[in-house]
């Protein structure tokens, strides 16, 4: 069995588990502890720091992933959602290993939401293109090909209809806002959907966040080439899909290491 503590910050709320990365269960009661006020970096970390012991026994070596409401590039953090500015342009990843003692995978939230689908969810075995799509405060995405991440795919900014920044129009939150009714988001669904259709050519949609809750209400006003279906994990995804991501750059840290062994009993 292959072990990994996934942790999910958010605006919010932070919350982790230990996880089975070989099944997607998780193997210790879900921690959660709300994010501190202005969501700065330092508080933040002392806020994961303590919150790991709570989880249960995992040796000190067990691989741990964090997700983070921001565009992730090598470690750095590019925007910041809900949280303090000053995470912009932070190298985060390092901040979390100096203070965590161990080595991390750090990743966008979305990014974790869509890989846990496709390791264990919705999207499950699924070859070729798969989308995922969270709606919500704003809408996160996550592309998945073969199984394989590509990160930061921030789709929910698309200019589409005569608007910069689509998910002001078509989030759950502009529905709430609006008053819409589900024919009427579900129309602007419909647009978004169908424009990322034609820029993408998936093979699979998955919709996430916790409005696939009500999946029934607005699925039947959308209509697209691709099958489209509600992601199997809400409160969970991040956590999963963070846990199986540091299991995976752990193993890959290994083999590598392994190599580099026997490069040098070889030379």
């Amino acid at each position: 069995m292959t072990t990994a503590i996934g942790i999910d910050i958010g605006g919010t709320g932070i919350k982790g588990a230990i996880v089975n990365v070989d099944t997607g269960d998780l193997l210790s009661d879900r921690v959660k502890k709300p994010t501190p006020k202005g969501g700065t970096p330092e508080d933040i970390v002392d806020v994961v720091v303590s919150l790991i012991p709570q989880l249960g026994d995992a040796p000190a070596d067990t691989p741990v992933g964090v997700c983070f409401p921001a565009v992730v590039q090598h470690g750095t953090t590019m925007s910041a959602a809900n949280v303090s500015k000053k995470w912009v342009g932070l190298q985060a990843e390092q901040l979390f290993e100096k203070a965590l003692g161990r080595d991390i995978v750090f990743v966008n939230d979305a990014d974790a939401a869509g890989y846990s689908e496709s390791q264990f969810g919705a999207a499950k075995d699924e070859r070729g293109l798969v989308i995922l799509t969270t709606l919500g405060t704003g809408i996160g995405s996550a592309i998945i090909y073969n199984g394989v991440l590509v990160p930061n795919a921030e789709l929910g900014h698309l200019a589409l209809d005569g608007h910069e920044d689509y998910e002001k129009v078509a989030s759950y939150a502009a529905m709430e806002r609006e008053g819409l009714s589900w024919k009427d988001w579900g129309e602007r669904l419909q647009k978004y959907y169908a424009h990322l259709e034609m820029l993408f050519s998936p093979d699979l949609f998955v919709v996430g966040g916790g409005v696939s809750k009500h999946w029934d209400e607005f699925f039947k006003y959308l209509d697209l080439r691709a099958p489209i279906i509600p992601a199997k994990f809400r409160n969970n995804a991040g956590i999963l899909g963070a846990a199986a991501l540091a299991a995976h750059a752990a193993g890959t840290r290994t083999r590598e290491g392994a190599r580099d062994l026997v490069d040098k009993a070889t030379a």
